[in-house]
């Protein structure tokens, strides 16, 4: 197991840093609310609006690589550092069913427990999510970047949501993140194993 780090050490650990020390980035933490798959607040009463700060930099850089591509847009975090408690329990929830694929097991852990993973998105200057195609935490193969050329092709997929997507990942590829095939939302820090080896789990 790697060594660990309450989630409320993180204020106080020069490892990690608050997204809200991140100019220009939006934060709209949806399991810091009733606005996710469960339903409920997953985070209360924790702060959970924290990367490690070489998932910051990073990010400071994305959103600087999209400002260069347009002014109308702005990046929207939705997860961001998730304790190994959460995840848990999201595991609990999808276990034997069609969405379990979309969570890493609590024995390997979620990247996010490292705060080397965001879920993000776009919004316009009010900060209102702009059309991705789907929603985020959607659970269908629409949602896989894998596979954006086929829906689109057959009409299942918007050209603008598509544009939307490209434009994301350009900037936050721009800037070092890694995307994965299922999710559009879903950007890593660093190659996995690498990460789990390195880095401190959030608990």
């Amino acid at each position: 197991m790697s060594p660990t780090i309450t989630i409320d050490a993180l204020s106080g650990d020069a490892d990690f840093r608050a997204l809200a020390s991140i100019d220009g980035l939006r934060i709209d933490l949806r399991y810091a609310s009733k606005r996710n798959l469960l339903g409920r607040n997953l985070y209360a009463p924790h702060d959970c609006a924290w990367l490690h700060v070489d998932a910051a930099a990073a990010l400071q850089r994305a959103v600087r690589a999209l400002a260069g591509a347009t002014r109308a847009l702005q990046l929207c975090v939705l997860d961001a550092a998730r304790p190994q408690r959460v995840q848990e329990q999201f595991w609990a929830h999808v276990q034997g069913t069609p969405m379990q694929p979309y969570f890493a097991p609590p024995e390997r852990g979620s990247i996010h427990s490292f705060g080397m993973a965001v879920d993000i998105t776009l919004c316009d200057a009010q900060g209102h999510e702009v059309d991705m195609g789907t929603p985020f935490d959607d659970t269908t193969e629409l949602s896989h970047p894998a596979l954006e050329g086929a829906h689109a092709a057959a009409g299942r997929l918007g050209a603008t949501a598509v544009a939307h997507r490209r434009l994301l990942r350009q900037a936050m590829q721009h800037a070092g993140w890694h995307a994965i095939a299922t999710e559009w939302w879903h950007f890593d820090c660093g190659e996995r194993d690498a990460v789990r080896a390195r880095y401190r789990r959030i608990i």
